[in-house]
């Protein structure tokens, strides 16, 4: 099938495509700050944040969130790392339904729902029409939300690179003699391997 035409993807789900749960859970993470609803809790850890949703209309109630980021807001009841918050049953199942319909429409294969050939193809168009900017000005939420989709660590040091970095979404850099250095990556969208998840202090962004 032609994703083009059967189907229209969000963010969070161009990115299971591209990168798989984990790149997934991190727009989802993205799209939760950018609502106001989560927040860095101690280094390297990502906790909800009780605030008014970004878009919330006075005297309406806000606009429910996608079933993903529900899910992993409904999962930071206390801070928690990437890593812990994709392993977790309500967000693993959340990603599981999100899979059903791209597999239907042929942008999953079965059994071990890897990206097909046409989903590799929509996703490499949709790069191309979508390069990635040098800052945010000017973007909207689903633009930010979408190039990180389609970039991944590359959107997310240029788009929200404070709130990424303290929330353990990108590696940090260390000092060396000559200079600065990435620290080693974990593969995928969000390099660094933080397993904690328990309560403490942190700041907000």
């Amino acid at each position: 099938m032609n994703a083009d035409t059967t189907i229209r993807l969000q963010p969070h789900e161009v990115a299971l495509l591209r990168g798989g749960p984990r790149a997934a859970v991190t727009v989802a993470v993205v799209g939760l700050h950018l609502r106001g609803a989560a927040e860095a809790g101690r280094p390297g850890t990502i906790r909800a944040r009780e605030a008014v949703i970004a878009d919330a209309v006075p005297g309406q109630p806000p606009s429910p969130l996608p079933p993903l980021e529900s899910a992993v807001r409904a999962s930071l009841h206390e801070p928690c790392g990437l890593r812990k918050l994709v392993k977790r049953s309500d967000v693993r199942l959340a990603v599981a339904l999100m899979r059903v319909p791209l597999a239907e429409a042929g942008l999953l294969r079965y059994p071990l729902l890897g990206p097909t050939r046409a989903a590799r193809r929509h996703v490499r168009a949709l790069r191309e029409r979508h390069a990635l900017p040098t800052g945010r000005r000017g973007l909207t939420d689903d633009d930010i939300l979408l190039l990180v989709a389609l970039h991944g660590e590359a959107a997310l040091r240029a788009l929200v690179p404070r709130f990424a970095l303290r929330a353990g979404l990108l590696a940090r850099a260390k000092v060396a003699d000559k200079g600065f250095h990435g620290s080693p990556r974990g593969g995928g969208t969000g390099g660094v391997g933080h397993h904690y998840c328990g309560s403490g202090g942190g700041g907000s962004d």
